[in-house]
Formats: C-alpha cells, sequence, structure tokens
C-alpha cells in the first residue's frame, strides 16, 4: 500500500513540475501537505523579556522524536524562508504537540522575529527529529543534567522523559541562567525538584556572579548531558576529564565556536558563485555568512554543522573546515557551507 501511494505521490508531482505539490496545497490551506511537515501555533506565551514559548501541533506526517534532539524549524521574515534549529523541551511521549522556548539574541534575525511576532495560529514548517544527545535505551540510574540558557530546553525534555516514564533512579539537574528573572521554566522545574529522586539547582551568572566549577558536582552520575553556552561546555568537560569520567558525558553546543579568518590569521582570494555570477572577497568568515553578505540566501538550518541543510557543490579552490581545521581542496566535492571557510580563490556551484 505505501509503495502504491509513493508511486502515486511521484506521478502527481511530476504532473505538477516545476512546483511540489505542497507548494499548490499551501496555497489552499499550509496545513494540508502531501511531504512536508509544517506545525500550527495553538498557544504563546512570553515568560521572560528575552523568551517566547510556544506550542505547535504538526501535521501527519511528523513521526516523533527521542529527548534531546532537534528539530528545523522555519518561519518567513519579510517574504524570505528562513530556517533554524531548536529542541522542543517536550516529553519524547507526547508526541501530539510540540514545545519550544526561543531565546531572542540581538543578531538572531529569527529569534527576535518569534520573540516579537509569533503569535497562535500562525504556521511553521519542521523536519523530521535529528541529533544524537539523547538517552540510551537502557536508561543509566544516577543521571546529572547541566545547562545553560537556552541549553535548558533539550535538558528539560529528558528530564520530562523520565518523569513520565517513573524512572526510580536519582536525576540532578544543575541550571544556569543570568539570573531569577531569566528562567521561563522556574516554577515547573521548582515542582519537578520536589520529587523524591529529582534534585535542582540554580547558578545565577549575573546577579550571583558565579559559574561552573568542579565544586558544583558532587558525583559524576553514571552518564551526563550538558548543552548550552562553549564556555560552560568547556569547563564541564574539563571536569569530567580531570575526574576520569569523559565517558560519561555526552554535550550539545547550540552555538557555532567562533571562527579566525584561517590558519594563518589572514584571509586571501576571491569566492565566486558560480550560478549566480556574484563574488565577494574572502574576508575569512564561513562561506554561508559571505553568501549572505553578497545578498544570496542558500538554504541554512542549524548554521553549526548538524542539519545538512546547506550543502553546494565546490568546483574548485580550498576550503577549510572551521570546526576541525583541516582542509580540502578535491573539485566537484558537496561542502558544508555554514562550517567551510574559503582558503584563497573558491568557486562554489551556488
Amino acid at each position: 500500500m505505501s509503495r502504491l501511494k509513493n508511486l502515486a505521490g511521484s506521478v502527481i508531482q511530476a504532473a505538477l513540475s516545476p512546483h511540489a505539490v505542497d507548494r499548490y496545497l499551501e496555497l489552499v490551506d499550509p496545513m494540508v501537505t502531501w511531504t512536508d511537515i509544517r506545525g500550527r501555533v495553538v498557544s504563546v506565551e512570553r515568560r521572560t523579556d528575552r523568551t517566547v514559548t510556544f506550542t505547535v501541533v504538526p501535521t501527519r506526517q511528523f513521526e516523533g522524536f527521542e529527548a534531546g534532539q532537534f528539530i528545523q524549524v522555519s518561519v518567513v521574515v519579510a517574504g524570505v524562508r528562513h530556517t533554524r534549529c531548536f529542541s522542543p523541551a517536550t516529553s519524547a511521549h507526547q508526541r501530539s504537540a510540540l514545545e519550544f522556548t526561543v531565546t531572542s539574541h540581538d543578531d538572531g534575525l529569527v529569534s527576535k522575529h518569534l520573540r516579537d511576532h509569533l503569535r497562535a495560529g500562525d504556521v511553521l514548517g519542521l523536519t523530521p527529529a535529528a541529533g544524537t544527545f539523547t538517552l540510551p535505551q537502557q536508561r543509566p540510574r544516577d543521571i546529572r543534567l547541566i545547562s545553560g540558557g537556552s541549553g535548558i530546553t533539550p535538558v528539560l525534555s529528558i528530564l520530562r522523559t523520565l518523569v513520565d516514564e517513573d524512572h526510580t533512579g536519582t536525576v540532578e539537574l544543575l541550571h544556569f541562567c543570568r539570573d531569577e528573572s531569566d528562567n521561563p521554566y522556574r516554577s515547573e522545574l521548582e515542582q519537578l525538584g520536589r520529587r523524591s529522586n529529582v534534585a535542582v539547582r540554580y547558578v545565577y551568572t549575573r546577579s550571583g556572579g558565579a559559574h561552573f566549577g568542579p565544586a558544583d558536582l558532587e558525583s559524576l552520575g553514571d552518564l551526563a548531558f550538558a548543552c548550552g553556552p562553549a564556555s560552560l561546555l568547556a569547563a564541564v568537560s574539563d571536569c569530567y576529564a580531570d575526574r576520569g569520567g569523559a565517558d560519561r558525558l555526552r554535550i550539545e553546543e547550540f552555538r557555532p565556536p567562533a571562527l579566525t579568518a584561517g590558519a594563518d590569521g589572514e584571509a586571501t582570494g576571491t569566492l565566486t558563485f558560480s550560478e549566480t555570477g556574484a563574488s565577494a572577497e574572502n574576508d575569512g568568515r564561513t562561506i554561508l555568512d559571505q553568501a549572505e553578505s553578497a545578498g544570496l540566501l542558500p538554504e541554512s538550518g542549524c548554521r553549526m554543522g548538524i542539519c545538512f541543510s546547506c550543502t553546494a557543490v565546490r568546483t574548485s579552490g580550498c576550503t577549510r573546515n572551521v570546526l576541525t581545521g583541516d582542509t580540502d581542496s578535491t573539485p566537484d566535492q558537496h561542502i558544508q557551507l555554514c562550517i567551510s571557510a574559503p582558503v584563497g580563490d573558491v568557486e562554489i556551484a551556488i
């Protein structure tokens, strides 16, 4: 039956070329789709000055997620569709609706738009869940959860999932945020912390002036999950490594690391976008950033090398992976624009 449905879908897609079926269906109702996953916003809360918490009911194509995974969420801003990766804070056992909390940043086009303009009834684009920041099938008994800022969402998803499963082991959550007013889940976390096997503690980095240190962990637990800013994750990683527990730590970072112009600190050459005829003098940033500065809008998602939505063919030249430092000059090679920087003259099929 599924093969017949897929065949019928292929025939319909071909008949309606050059546009996909969903491009026509969305003219009638954006929630009626053949293959695309969409979600209608059913509630919006602004619990803090910087955040927006919203619940989305996805279309039938959404097949659920594992606690800790992320979903690519797309929204139209000023007529242009933009995509970012957000982790639902929902328990993995709640599949009918997805809850997200997004923190607005000064340089965040999408986060600021959602914070200022998102309303109930809006329709967002969604993708299948992805990511490996997840619980093993055999749940560890004692679990440590460490989060900073917006890193609370995948960690809360893990905690909510364990609670729904009546997990009997201990769960300790350590959350870092600016101050008491900057914690959108404070009320729920305090309730969860009253459970006999759940301990919740906050560290206020602005009002308290504190940051993570080895004293924040009395024990490593059987498995730990940490999500947040790079500085927090580096400190947590060092702590676990120093105690011989590096294999018991899983980390997830929401923001890419700071980039330098190149291995030698100096950027040279010209970046050419062959399909559009545009070009730019290489300034050392990633190809995605330079393409957007040149007025191009290649598809993108996480901007951290996770979602693989911003791939394009490097037809010639050499690029450097900004995460690993590795360089490659193989012609006609698919590369990820968000984590690739030009080394000298580079031509990209965009």
